[in-house]
């Protein structure tokens, strides 16, 4: 037989998560009130998150520099400029 020899392809595939549309959503949330300041117990009942999802997804978005913690412990979009 000849012909070029191929290598087997490698394909990787991204699946979509939950966690990416709760993401998505929070962000939105943030972008549309940009002066919405939530602590962790008033995200968790606006999303109906429990806990531990609530402040994975909330610590998530700050240590990507999207929300920052407040002394009183509130969310708030970082560059809302309030």
């Amino acid at each position: 037989m000849t012909g070029t020899i191929h290598e087997p392809a490698t394909v990787t595939i991204f699946k979509k998560c939950k966690e990416d549309a709760l993401m998505k959503r929070v962000r939105g949330e943030y972008r549309e009130m940009p002066g919405m300041r939530l602590t962790l117990d008033q995200a968790m009942r606006l999303w109906m998150l429990d806990r531990d999802t609530c402040s994975d997804v909330l610590n998530s978005l700050v240590a990507a520099r999207f929300l920052t913690q407040d002394p009183y412990g509130r969310y708030k979009r970082a560059s809302s400029g309030y």
